[in-house]
C-alpha cells in the first residue's frame, strides 16, 4: 500500500495537506479519480503525490523532505494535524 497525499500551495512557502488516501502502490486509476475528485470539490487544489509508504504521518514527512524542506517552505497537515520535522 502507498499514501496519496492531496492539497495545494497556501502561498510559494506553505503546503497545506487537505486529503490522505490509502491506495494500491502504483494504481494511476484510483490515484487519477482521487484526484479529479478532490480537484471537483476544490478548484485550488494543486498538488498530489503518492508516497510508497502506509502511515500518513510518514506521507507527511516525506511531503515535507521532498517539496517544502529545502526551499524553507511549511507543510501544514489539515488531515491529522500531524507536524514535520
Amino acid at each position: 500500500m502507498a499514501t496519496l497525499l492531496i492539497g495545494r500551495w497556501t502561498d510559494e512557502h506553505t503546503l497545506t495537506v487537505t486529503e490522505s488516501h490509502p491506495v494500491p502502490n502504483g494504481d494511476q486509476e484510483a490515484i487519477g479519480a482521487l484526484v479529479a475528485a478532490a480537484r471537483d470539490a476544490d478548484p485550488e487544489m494543486d498538488w498530489a503525490c503518492e508516497f510508497p509508504v502506509d502511515a500518513h504521518r510518514d506521507a507527511v514527512q516525506r511531503a515535507y523532505e521532498e517539496f517544502a524542506r529545502d526551499d524553507d517552505a511549511d507543510v501544514v497537515d489539515d488531515v491529522e494535524h500531524y507536524a514535520a520535522l
